[in-house]
């Protein structure tokens, strides 16, 4: 239960002065429902204000506050264009305050003539009169500050309105008890939990501040997944020790790479324990990861357990199932799937199979968590995707059965810091080399004004027998405008192309999506026009060129998830990138960086560098677990040292029953983190 000290920060966002339902409506957008969310809803950057008692032309280029007044209003023959308010400084100098925006009633009733108002912003020369496009304005006799932070926005709040807003959420933060560890604090020159937030809101630019909160975030989320392990240890689950024979069974056409026989290994060895398995398999695209699941899932049938393997997408989902089915063709064992399409007969012949153990291991979505579905004698679950699924679900996905062991995948590799950030509980297998066979892709960048010969090369692939992606843009965050986008772009290929080009994308029903990538997958089919719904798990090894519309727009581990759907057979692959007419320089360096390497670890740590460079790359995703105070900078710079004070917490100082633990316990709750709490007590 919540620390009744932190009630005031948990309260509703209505709770603060001046939030009525209508300024709660842009908060929402920000997802700033709670006094909390405004309190951690930091500066982007801040303006650096120079006070004035005149205008001068050498200040032009810098922003200014002024006390003027103005003595003039000039409207637009045009409804587009500018009003203009001609004003004056206390010394007769005159500047143009600029609007646009249609009318100039509301101007005229800020702006009253020959009344002296406080104003702020930035300076400009147009010709030889000075201007100052859209002013802020002072309230009263109220001054500007001299550093003024700026809030990340959404329509319908101002920036200087989040920041009272802000300020009142600060004032309401207790002093709360100090959970780093006093040496650590003191080598760092942190300040205190509240006044690191009061500074952090003051000046966007104090470094320390946002140091000590970002290690606070760290240190909790480290915490909890000690607490999480510790638990799932305590637990006892089943021994599942395999005798090899389905295994011995299984006929492959090629050897198991090093780095599979080596995580193959460790899961055998991890599930012979009581205690339940947390593994995190990280593998490059085509690195193998299947053939280790199908490995341990054979392990716990061996042991006369059942196996769960969950993925995200129907379409992985019965892609799996394909996959096994063909895979241990001949092997008494039992493969079943179940989607949330599945209904009526079918979907309780699964269910009685489940429940009398005579299905050994099911595939399927997220439909395998839900109530309904009971194992008999669920040993292993594995999770593809890892990525797309919380702790949460995690911890409930091993609610099922006697604390079965766990293994999670995903195929998008992740550089160390950020894997102790967001798997802290789990242990962690990396499939680092390729099966042999495997060529690399040639990757090209090409620039969208030869669209032109793109489409002509890709009607020579085709001609020839080929099969190709052709993948849309994110244009805006939006799925409207993403399948917007496709919808053109298929369009204008079905012109040329007839029947030959499919499309598919996230808002079309399951059945309809998997009619086309069946189409795709049997070759009639050519082009398959798609969302990043093919972003993972799509398998077509004729595919053998991939075309990325306005590649600059990606980020670089989803370029190299994108571009991983070919290049999946023997044949070569070809890769092109089509890039806007104007680059950023990080743009330019994540499309140098994908076109150079097919290394998929290599990305993740250039990705993770680039982001450094202060530009954040694609969205969030539904499964990471929300820092909102710490940045990639910080992972890399305070994540080890947070894992290091989390462990002396529980090894030295008592875990959180000491006097530092009771304070541990609050940073729990505050970054809600508390599931770890709950554990600790249930466990």
């Amino acid at each position: 239960m919540r620390p009744d000290i932190l009630k005031p920060l948990f309260a509703e966002v209505t709770a603060l002065k001046g939030v009525g339902p209508g300024l709660a409506k842009p908060l929402d957008k920000l997802g700033l429902h709670r006094v909390i969310d405004v309190a951690f809803h930091l500066p982007s950057g801040f303006i650096d204000r120079v006070p004035r008692d005149e205008l001068d032309m050498v200040d032009a280029g810098r922003t200014i506050a002024i006390t003027l007044t103005p003595v003039e209003y000039k409207s637009s023959a045009s409804q587009r264009g500018p009003t203009r308010v001609h004003a004056i400084d206390a010394k007769g100098n005159y500047v143009s305050l600029i609007y646009f925006g249609g009318s100039s009633g509301w101007v005229r009733k800020l702006l009253l003539l020959n009344e002296p108002k406080r104003v702020s912003g930035k300076l400009e020369m147009y010709g030889q009169e000075l201007q100052i496009i859209h002013p802020d304005l002072g309230d009263g006799d109220e001054g500007f500050r001299e550093r003024e932070a700026i809030y990340p926005l959404s329509e319908g709040i101002t920036s200087r309105r989040l920041g009272q807003f802000a300020h009142e959420a600060v004032e309401r933060a207790p002093d709360l008890p100090e959970w780093i560890e006093p040496g650590l604090k003191a080598q760092h020159q942190w300040p205190g939990w509240r006044e690191a937030l009061a500074r952090a809101h003051a000046d966007p630019a104090d470094a320390k501040a946002r140091e000590r909160l970002a290690y606070d975030e760290l240190f909790a989320n480290q915490l909890a997944f000690m607490l999480v392990r510790a638990s799932s240890r305590a637990r006892r689950g089943r021994a599942l020790a395999g005798d090899g024979r389905l295994r011995d069974m299984l006929k492959l056409p090629y050897e198991a790479t090093n780095a599979q026989a080596r995580t193959i290994r460790e899961i055998e060895g991890d599930i012979a324990q009581s205690s339940p398995m947390l593994r995190l398999l990280q593998g490059d695209v085509g690195s193998g990861k299947t053939l280790v699941a199908t490995m341990a899932l054979l392990m716990a049938v061996e042991a006369g357990a059942q196996g769960a393997f969950l993925a995200p997408t129907e379409i992985l989902a019965r892609q799996h199932y394909d996959t096994l089915q063909r895979m241990l063709a001949g092997l008494p064992v039992n493969v079943a799937v179940l989607t949330g399409r599945d209904k009526g007969r079918v979907r309780e012949s699964t269910l009685m199979g489940l429940a009398d153990g005579s299905i050994d291991i099911l595939i399927g979505t997220h439909a395998i968590f839900q109530e309904a579905v009971a194992y008999k004698r669920l040993g292993l679950a594995v999770v593809d995707e890892q990525h797309r699924f919380g702790v949460a679900q995690r911890l409930l996905l091993q609610g099922k059965g006697n604390a079965p062991h766990l293994l999670a995948m995903t195929a998008t590799p992740i550089p160390r810091t950020l894997t102790l950030a967001q798997y802290g509980e789990m242990d962690v297998s990396r499939l680092d080399e390729m099966p042999p066979g495997r060529q690399p892709i040639e990757t090209r960048v090409v620039s969208e004004d030869r669209l032109g010969e793109v489409v002509e090369a890709l009607g020579r692939h085709i001609d020839g027998g080929g099969q190709a992606y052709w993948v849309c843009p994110l244009v805006e965050e939006s799925e409207k405008s993403d399948l917007a986008a496709a919808e053109a772009r298929a369009a204008a290929l079905q012109s040329r192309f007839g029947d030959r080009v499919g499309l598919v994308h996230g808002r079309m029903k399951p059945a309809e999506k998997d009619a086309v990538m069946s189409a795709f997958a049997a070759g009639k089919v050519s082009v398959l026009v798609a969302t990043t719904v093919i972003e993972v798990g799509v398998d077509v090894p004729n595919a053998t060129l991939i075309v990325i519309e306005h590649a600059d727009r990606f980020g670089l581990a989803q370029l190299h998830q994108v571009r991983g759907r070919v290049g999946r057979g023997s044949g070569r692959s070809i890769c092109l990138l089509i890039r806007g007419a104007e680059l950023t320089e990080t743009s330019r360096e994540r499309l140098l960086t994908i076109r150079d390497s097919n290394d998929g670890f290599y990305i993740a740590e250039r990705d993770l560098e680039l982001r450094k460079a202060g530009e954040m790359l694609g969205t969030r995703q539904s499964g990471d677990q929300g820092y909102r105070l710490a940045s990639p900078e910080h992972f890399a710079s305070l994540q080890q040292a947070a894992h290091d004070d989390a462990r002396l917490l529980i090894d030295r100082d008592g875990g959180l029953n000491g006097p530092r633990g009771t304070a541990a316990r609050t940073a729990l709750y505050l970054f809600e983190r508390d599931a770890g709490v709950a554990l600790l007590r249930s466990g």
